[in-house]
């Protein structure tokens, strides 16, 4: 059994948080919160397929040009090669969990 509370813990980007709940080479599942006004570096993954969904709040999710609000009990399937950017822009925190196949490790590209 695992939980948040329990899971391995990291920070990331301007003060977001993030919990491993599965850790593998091929899947990872992590548990993350943006503050208010957070964002990630835009980028991509040449071969991991990912998956956001919204415990609480919303989060905007920038997906080829697109921007999608995502809502709580909402999701977004990111495919392989898509050049996406997490950002929350609303004045709460977003909590979301991000499920990627395999996992993301030496699969990111950043862009500028």
């Amino acid at each position: 059994m695992i939980s948040k509370d329990s899971a391995e813990h990291y920070v990331w980007g301007d003060g977001c948080d993030g919990w491993y709940l599965v850790n593998r080479q091929d899947m990872l599942v992590i548990h993350e919160k943006m503050p208010p006004g957070t964002c990630e570096k835009r980028h991509y993954h040449s071969v991991s397929r990912q998956f956001f969904y919204v415990l609480q709040g919303v989060l905007t999710m920038e997906l080829e040009g697109t921007k999608h609000e995502v809502r709580t009990q909402y999701g977004l399937e990111i495919p392989p090669g898509s050049e996406h950017q997490a950002r929350n822009e609303s004045p709460f925190p977003v909590e979301f969990i991000v499920i990627s196949h395999p996992s993301t490790r030496g699969d990111r590209t950043d862009l500028i």
